[in-house]
């Protein structure tokens, strides 16, 4: 579930929820709630193809993705995690929750 969220800023970004409603991926502060609309259509599209998903590690140790869209910019980026099989899990979840 996606939900647009607007700060003190008046920027919006989003966030995409799963089911049981922890944040798996929020996008980048967008100027304009269209514009924003328009980068949750881009994760939707873009989150069907593997090689849009760029896997990092912290300095210290956390492991976390980033979407990409065709042109490499990015779209979202999730939240750290523990592990790379966590990591591996958070992508999963994009996938499946990104067009439901």
């Amino acid at each position: 579930m996606f939900e647009i969220i607007e700060n003190k800023k008046g920027e919006y970004y989003f966030v995409l929820k799963a089911r049981n409603g922890e944040i798996i991926l929020t996008g980048e502060a967008c100027y304009t709630k269209a514009t924003c609309e328009n980068d949750i259509k881009s994760v939707k599209k873009n989150s069907h193809y593997e090689e849009r998903f760029e896997r990092l590690t912290t300095k210290n140790g956390k492991h976390y993705f980033r979407l990409k869209a065709t042109n490499g910019q990015i779209i979202g980026e999730s939240m750290f995690y523990e592990s790379v099989v966590a990591r591996e899990n958070g992508i999963e979840s994009v996938k499946r929750n990104a067009y439901e």
